[in-house]
């Protein structure tokens, strides 16, 4: 049975069939379809699946990473290299395990970002202060990026009437 992956120019594979026929009923229910094949009795420029007769878009899309040239998926979701290699199992449609860098910023380096914000009031907008924002962010470390969010995400705490509570919670 052919997929949607030789039939498309895409690295794209379609699986099991999402659409919701109970809908109508206010309730779910799918017809187990498990995998889009393309009908060829039908014209080609129809993109109805052979196995249940819904549209491509009921199926659920998985795109194959373009980085892995070389390499064909097999029918059961297994990727084989040409070579006739070892056949490894990869978890099509996940997202990457690695995790966005979280910023840690010392005691000194909070005081002096919050004195430098409440100076500037909190805005980075002013064009004539460009260069003293750059200086400011080489000597604490900082991208001037990493400043402008770090005073997005702490601007509303500064508005507390009491400033000596507030400088001890952002530098915690």
């Amino acid at each position: 049975m052919e997929n949607s992956s030789s039939s498309s120019s895409s690295n794209s594979i379609y699986r099991e069939c999402l659409r919701n026929h109970a809908a109508s009923l206010g309730s779910y229910a799918t017809d187990g379809c498990g995998e889009f094949t393309l009908d060829v009795d039908v014209s080609s420029s129809s993109l109805q699946c052979a196995a249940c007769g819904c549209h491509r878009n009921f199926h659920r899309k998985v795109t194959c990473p373009g980085a892995m040239e070389g390499l064909q998926i097999g029918g059961s979701g297994d990727i084989m290299e040409y070579s006739g290699g070892d056949v490894g199992r990869i978890e099509m449609g996940e997202r990457s395990s690695r995790k966005r860098f979280r910023t840690k910023f010392s005691a000194e380096q909070k005081e002096k970002m919050l004195a430098f914000a409440e100076k500037l009031g909190w805005k980075l907008q002013r064009r004539e202060v460009d260069d003293e924002i750059e200086r400011f962010c080489k000597s604490v470390g900082v991208t001037r990026q990493v400043f402008k969010v770090w005073m997005h995400n702490h601007k509303n705490n500064s508005n507390s009437s009491n400033s000596s509570a507030n400088l001890s919670s952002l530098t915690q």
